[in-house]
């Protein structure tokens, strides 16, 4: 009885986490969503906890109860020291790199479960629960050192520049050709030859760590956005891969519902950058993120406003874009910029937000951003649904953001980004480029933008200068 009450929860929690990513497709149904998520991950761990104690209390030669008890509480414990102090200090700014580091968890998880799996079997199981196995180590592998990599670049631990390697495509290649070389071989002799299987499957996982570690390398600063999506849809496929080998069902719905919503959320992503996910994977363009940009001076001389003048601009205006970047994230200005919004609404300027699909360092980045300021959803536009606004718009504020307003990637036939959809700010009367500095964006690409008759540039922290500009309106 017990045994088909475990599994009616599986099903329940099933259903519950589909629920919370249709959920989480609208920004008025996310919260709703985040708990659906939240009650189905309750009711897993729930049956998951019960599966594991009735086992032990009906199998003969497993652990008892208590003992199996107390390694649960003792793992929850654990995962609950180290998730709520790292929940509580964590700034929005710091999700991708986050992110990045707790798929790896997942990716070394279905390492260690496929390493588990081989051993509990003794080299048995049959052909299909060793290519379970072989895949799943070397997907688990893979997850683990790319999202490390991941970690490393987002974080500024590591250069952003893409790093390669004569021949690269060709090192990938052979890889994988002995990768799949090593699983066959795994397969025919693992279940005669059990010391054998372990020094393929070892040797599959090297595999799998090595590519991780080349191939997310080989992807620049422009594409990580894509790359954390890529790695969520990774993680995804190696909890399913966990699944299989631990017969699991519900695993294997939830590790197959963050693949295919990851892989499908990449190519929607690749799409907006007008780029394959092929050639994503295979070596994406950017450098290090932060250098003055030598072709500054040849791109002609760009203009100054102060904040005053900024507020003269907007209070004047009837139209208003606010096009947000990950530089409003670093600077925290999302509140400022929430207030600015409604002063200018209600001296009955018409105020709204363009976003671009990979605005930011994570996707949904700046709608996020914004929600949390309480910045109403209905003025917050896609750039496809924004984009054609611009002709008739008196001031657009561009605010930390760089690569996804540069017209570099529609005039410029050779640059890194062309061919790349971007929100045509320079179209409006006027411009106003909130930034630090002439540096150039993530993705090392100079931006012609800055330097155009109606653009002018407004220097310093964001925040700050957003609140000299609410200042000026006082």
């Amino acid at each position: 009885m017990l045994e088909y009450f475990i599994q009616g929860l599986y099903i329940v929690a099933g259903v519950l986490f589909i629920l919370s990513l249709a959920g989480l497709s609208k920004q008025t149904t996310a919260r709703m969503g985040n708990i659906a998520g939240m009650v189905g991950m309750a009711l897993a761990l729930i049956a998951t906890i019960a599966d594991s104690l009735f086992l032990s209390a009906t199998q003969p030669g497993r652990q008892s109860v208590l003992v199996t008890l107390a390694l649960i509480v003792a793992v929850l414990l654990i995962g609950a020291l180290i998730g709520t102090p790292i929940a509580r200090k964590v700034e929005m700014t710091q999700m991708p790199e986050l992110i990045a580091a707790f798929h790896s968890f997942v990716g070394m998880a279905a390492v260690l479960v496929g390493f588990n799996s081989f051993a509990v079997a003794e080299g048995a199981g049959g052909a299909v629960h060793l290519v379970e196995v072989a895949l799943g180590v070397l997907i688990g592998a893979y997850t683990f050192t790319g999202s490390v990599i991941a970690y490393l670049k987002l974080s500024a631990k590591m250069g952003s520049k893409p790093l390669t390697l004569p021949g690269r495509n060709l090192i990938n290649l052979v890889g994988f050709v002995l990768f799949f070389a090593l699983m066959i071989w795994f397969v025919i002799g693992a279940e005669a030859n059990p010391t054998l299987g372990w020094v393929l499957i070892i040797a599959i996982a090297v595999i799998g760590f090595l590519l991780g570690l080349h191939m997310v390398a080989a992807i620049g600063g422009g594409d990580m956005p894509v790359v954390v999506s890529m790695l969520n849809s990774y993680s995804g496929w190696a909890a399913a891969a966990a699944g299989f080998m631990l017969g699991n069902n519900l695993l294997i719905i939830t590790g197959s519902l963050v693949g295919s919503s990851g892989a499908i959320l990449s190519y929607i992503m690749c799409r907006a950058m007008n780029r394959s996910f092929i050639s994503v994977i295979l070596g994406g363009f950017g450098s290090e993120g932060g250098t003055v940009a030598a072709s500054a001076v040849e791109d002609g001389e760009h203009r100054e406003i102060d904040a005053a003048g900024a507020a003269e601009l907007l209070w004047n205006a009837k139209n208003v874009i606010i096009t947000p970047g990950y530089g409003m994230a670093v600077a925290k200005a999302q509140y400022p910029v929430a207030d600015l919004t409604a002063k200018l609404r209600a001296h009955g300027v018409n105020v709204r937000f363009g976003v671009h699909p990979v605005a930011g360092r994570l996707p949904g980045h700046m709608n996020v951003l914004l929600a949390e300021a309480h910045v109403p959803y209905d003025i917050v536009l896609e750039m496809d649904e924004i984009n054609e606004d611009f002709a008739d718009t008196d001031v657009v504020l561009v605010i930390g953001a760089n690569d996804t307003v540069n017209p570099a990637a529609l005039d410029d036939p050779n640059s890194p980004i062309a061919g790349m959809p971007v929100l045509e700010v320079w179209k409006a009367e006027n411009v106003i480029v909130f930034k630090r500095s002439m540096a150039t964006g993530y993705a090392g690409v100079q931006n012609p933008l800055f330097f155009k008759e109606n653009t002018q540039m407004l220097f310093g922290d964001a925040k700050q200068r957003v609140d000299d500009i609410l200042k000026a309106l006082d």
